[in-house]
């Protein structure tokens, strides 16, 4: 089986979040399980392609209403990643540093799109699967049905998988006329809430569609942003998929970003390392327990909480743990946790940056990963924090609910709370103070985490079933 990934995102190429962990992984287990997979992004300005060689392997052009744009698609030459990596550049529109943040993001994804089908629409052969995510790749399943230039595509089969619905490339109408001539007769299938809506075109063109977790699946039937009567309406063709995590990438065994591997077996020497590292760098007491959030600062991820919350807890518990903060996001909650370091020395520190090094490294040495999202998909920090002995501390939200299950149940392993409110968190933070101060049942929490399985191997298995069935 041929499948053709389209994406915005893919590590190590760019990376904003976990689209780009999804992308980066899921080829890779697709072709150890015999498959062809091939991943197709923009070509980003980033330190990936600079430190890469890559070779051209099609020039084209195309006409966007009043616009003529030439596109390249280049190869990353030495399969570096596992699968064969595709880049396509448009001068102009996707030579860019970000990925994302620009005022013409719509003109950009758009063409993004258009020189993807004009490459593949060439080729001799037809792929089996184009596997495409999120809305920047969504408006493709309806050009290669109903745009006339595509019509050797039009019965390839095509699977829409949604890791964030909040986010949905809405376009005013007039930008409609970017697209290829298409049968203007089925105009409502761009249309949703009279606005051009390339996620919702995306839900009812794609043969399938799936989200990355059954209980995200779920709570998109009640909160859509908009789209709750589209997913009930096509709910038969929808379902969910957990994610895996690259056990390749993050395996606390040969990671090269920590101080000292470890495994289940001699975890706890390994753990201890890393964390006096942490300690050391940031100016933390190692003997204490050591929580710490990685991602993004945003209303999402609840961060708007984290000052206030952290403030709470360093001051009710004065002397009783420690906090470590990575991420960046919404300048309002970045310079409130930096104004928080005089405050609290010794106890807690902040770095506004993205760090793929210190990540690692914090998911190595830090005892609880606090994530109390108000949306998470799926979330892949809490299965990275689990694989390296961390204990998860999560909102049951999407794919956090499926994942993570509390100490109180049987064999469970994370601390779970219900609501995204400072209350909830309190509690929690305590729970977790308790539990590390209960040395044998610590360990035994983190050995059971560390032993499931979270790989991406049954997840693989399950897309391509999801293929089977639409092809």
């Amino acid at each position: 089986m041929e499948i053709i990934h389209v994406s915005a995102e893919c590590y190590p190429m760019a990376k904003v979040g976990g689209l780009a962990d999804v992308v980066g992984a899921l080829p890779k287990y697709q072709q150890q399980q015999g498959h062809i997979a091939k991943v197709v992004v923009p070509m980003y300005r980033t330190k990936f392609l600079y430190e890469n060689e890559w070779e051209v392997v099609h020039k084209g052009n195309f006409a966007m209403e009043k616009m003529n744009f030439e596109f390249t698609i280049i190869k990353e030459s030495k399969n570096k990643l596992g699968f064969d990596l595709y880049c396509v550049d448009i001068n102009g529109l996707l030579d860019r540093e970000k990925v994302y943040g620009y005022d013409d993001d719509t003109e950009r994804f758009c063409a993004f799109q258009i020189a993807v089908l004009e490459w593949i629409n060439k080729w001799e052969h037809l792929p089996n699967v184009v596997h495409v995510h999120d809305h920047h790749a969504a408006l493709i399943p309806f050009m290669m049905q109903h745009c006339f230039a595509y019509n050797k595509l039009k019965n390839t089969a095509t699977l829409l998988t949604i890791h964030n619905a909040q986010y949905q490339g809405w376009m005013a109408w007039e930008k409609a006329a970017y697209l290829p001539a298409w049968n203007t007769w089925l105009w409502g299938l761009l249309d949703w809430d009279n606005i051009v809506n390339p996620l919702a075109c995306g839900i009812k063109c794609a043969g399938k569609v799936n989200t990355v977790s059954p209980g995200y699946m779920q709570e998109l039937m009640e909160e859509a942003n908009g789209l709750e009567n589209l997913f009930k309406q096509e709910y038969a063709k929808c379902s969910g998929i957990i994610n895996g995590i690259d056990y390749i990438v993050w395996n606390p065994e040969k990671d090269t970003y920590i101080l000292d591997n470890f495994s289940v077996i001699d975890y706890t020497e390994g753990k201890a390392l890393n964390k006096k590292k942490l300690c050391d760098d940031f100016g933390l007491k190692k003997e204490l327990p050591l929580f710490i959030f990685i991602g993004r600062l945003v209303g999402e991820k609840a961060a708007d909480l984290l000052p206030e919350a952290i403030r709470s807890a360093l001051t009710l518990y004065e002397g009783e743990l420690n906090f470590l903060i990575l991420g960046s996001g919404d300048t309002v909650v970045e310079n409130a946790l930096m104004n928080m370091q005089s405050s609290f020395v010794g106890y807690y520190n902040t770095q506004i940056t993205y760090n793929e090094k210190l990540s690692h490294l914090m998911y190595a040495g830090a005892d609880f990963l606090l994530m109390p999202s108000r949306v998470e998909p799926c979330g892949l920090n809490q299965l990275y924090a689990m694989r390296y002995g961390t204990v998860p501390i999560v909102r049951r939200t999407g794919g956090l609910k499926d994942t993570v299950k509390d100490i109180d149940e049987k064999n469970g392993y994370g601390l779970c709370f219900n609501y995204a409110t400072l209350n909830d968190i309190d509690i929690s933070i305590q729970r977790a103070i308790e539990l590390f101060n209960n040395n044998n049942k610590m360990k035994e929490i983190r050995k059971r985490m560390m032993l499931i399985d979270n790989s991406w191997i049954a997840s693989a298995q399950q897309y391509l079933n999801l293929y089977t069935s639409i092809i």
